[in-house]
């Protein structure tokens, strides 16, 4: 039978009442969520990587390798952890737990269902809320950077300070356009709490009516998390291993651990902003029962997982961009157009006042797209700009005297230089 249904949204007089127990078990069940998903995410990433690249993929520990993630988590657990000489030690055991922290607090305010009863307690399916709970989530996500930086920085080692300074730059960049985004969905649903934001979403998703802030949001949750093809502070290939090449065992554990939770994090906050957060897709949305209860858990779930394949997609499929590419794409694209469409949506907001629903949402849908189109060329642009826009190097002069240190580091001989030769002296 198809029956018309309205879920039950709550609100922030919702939040606050549950007795200690309840809360505890709250806390308790996301941290064992966020855990499981990372494990889940590790695997489900190697396989599809090895099914894109035509391998087979782990496939020994357990039933088609479904112990993979849990026996490399065990690995890494037994292997010696390894202190370098010459780090700033406070500050290197420091910054895995850091960084890992922030990752598991900023899911705190995330709504992954409505109202249910757990024991005869009518307690919503999230932790808390707040007023501002996406501003919380923003700052809490920021602390989680300076758990890079601190890696780079106490390792005393160049390879691992250049991905710390990386990772700032990175964080600065992105997180100025992802603010931007925000704003757009905030002027659309007159409120900052998470759980608001969702019931504002009921029978009209915001990424149907603000695009650009959903293009440009999505870019950025891949440029905050350091995933390819923005995993700059990282570069195998220019940077060893980036901020945490001098780190082992669980230290290393760690930062791979707050890597994945972020990337959950983003996802859940990119359904919660323009996929309605736990609501069910029409038509399924027809269906009284499966919009209420436990059901919208999976939905929400569902929704989150999409977004993780789309970070193992672009791992797998793009190659990383050159830093003057990601800096460009980031200062002269994305802001600018974030800028720009939240003035966009401020003015049609208040033009549209009193308007039908479906009225206004064509006039944001039909400019949102326009605005789409032109920010996808520019971004076409940008990573499209090859090797010829960076001017050639003039060749070396093979008669002119070679000094490795002329630049305040030694510097290997190109080819056709040699090195000066060290005249012996008396003692």
């Amino acid at each position: 039978m198809i029956l018309a249904h309205t879920p039950d949204f709550p609100d922030l007089a919702d939040f606050g009442h549950d007795p200690w127990w309840l809360m505890l078990a709250k806390a308790i069940g996301i941290f064992a969520f966020l855990v499981v998903t990372v494990l889940a995410a590790i695997l489900v990433e190697r396989k599809a990587m090895a099914r894109m690249q035509r391998r087979l993929g782990p496939n020994r520990v357990g039933w088609h390798g479904l112990l993979q993630s849990l026996a490399d988590g065990v690995k890494l657990a037994l292997k010696e952890g390894m202190t370098p000489f010459g780090v700033d030690k406070p500050l290197y055991l420091l910054a895995p737990i850091i960084a890992v922290v922030p990752a598991f607090l900023a899911f705190a305010v995330i709504p992954m269902g409505p109202s249910v009863s757990v024991f005869g307690h009518h307690t919503p399916l999230q932790l808390t809320d707040l007023p501002v709970a996406v501003l919380y989530v923003l700052a809490v996500t920021s602390i989680g950077v300076y758990g890079i930086v601190l890696a780079g920085w106490s390792s005393g080692s160049t390879y691992p300070l250049l991905g710390g300074l990386r990772s700032t730059a990175q964080v600065i960049s992105y997180e100025i356009a992802m603010g931007l985004s925000f704003a757009a969905v905030f002027l659309l649903s007159a409120t900052m709490s998470t759980s608001g934001i969702v019931a504002g979403q009921h029978g009209r998703w915001y990424v149907l009516v603000l695009l650009p802030s959903f293009v440009i949001y999505a870019i950025s949750m891949v440029g905050e998390t350091n995933r390819a093809p923005f995993d700059l502070p990282e570069a195998e290939g220019e940077l060893v291993g980036g901020f945490h090449t001098e780190y082992s065992s669980l230290k290393f554990a760690m930062f791979m651990l707050a890597e994945y939770i972020n990337m959950a994090t983003v996802s859940a906050l990119a359904t919660t902003l323009f996929l309605g957060g736990w609501q069910v897709p029409w038509p399924l949305s027809l269906i009284g029962s499966l919009n209420s209860g436990w059901w919208p858990l999976l939905w929400f779930v569902l929704k989150m997982w999409c977004f993780l394949f789309v970070f193992i997609w672009l791992r797998t499929t793009l190659p990383r961009l050159r830093y003057d590419q990601f800096m460009t794409l980031g200062w002269k694209v994305l802001i600018p157009f974030a800028l720009g469409w939240v003035m966009v949506v401020a003015v049609i907001a208040q033009a549209t006042r009193g308007m039908a629903a479906w009225t206004s949402g064509l006039i944001f849908g039909g400019v949102g797209l326009a605005v789409t189109a032109a920010m996808v060329v520019a971004i076409g642009r940008v990573v499209g700009a090859g090797s010829s826009s960076i001017p050639d190097a003039a060749p070396p002069d093979p008669s002119a005297p070679f000094d490795p240190f002329a630049g305040g580091f030694p510097v290997p001989p190109l080819p056709g230089q040699v090195l000066p030769v060290k005249e012996a002296t008396d003692a």
